[in-house]
């Protein structure tokens, strides 16, 4: 399982997204989520991929590149999914 987040690098949304990555690692040691910014090809091509459309975006990936869940941009107050929510996928 890959866990991905798509964000805009210098929105005023990255700070929360760094932040969430790092506190996902503190808990999960062994896990983290891979920061994709919208401004590279590599972000560009997984948004087209996975139809994103709102930011900024947590993906969970399968091996095989399908695509498990994907929470989109929301209110400020669940902008993010909850740690468990991410966790209920890679048991």
């Amino acid at each position: 399982m890959r866990i991905a987040a798509l964000y805009h690098p210098k929105s005023e949304y990255e700070g929360r997204v760094i932040d969430y990555a790092r506190e996902y690692h503190a808990r999960h040691p062994g896990r983290s989520i891979e920061l994709v910014s919208l401004d590279t090809k590599q972000g560009a091509e997984m948004a087209r991929l996975y139809d994103v459309t709102r930011y900024p975006a947590v993906l969970v990936i399968a091996a095989d590149g399908a695509l498990q869940n994907l929470w989109q941009g929301g209110t400020s107050a669940d902008l993010l999914p909850q740690v468990s929510e991410i966790d209920a996928y890679l048991v």
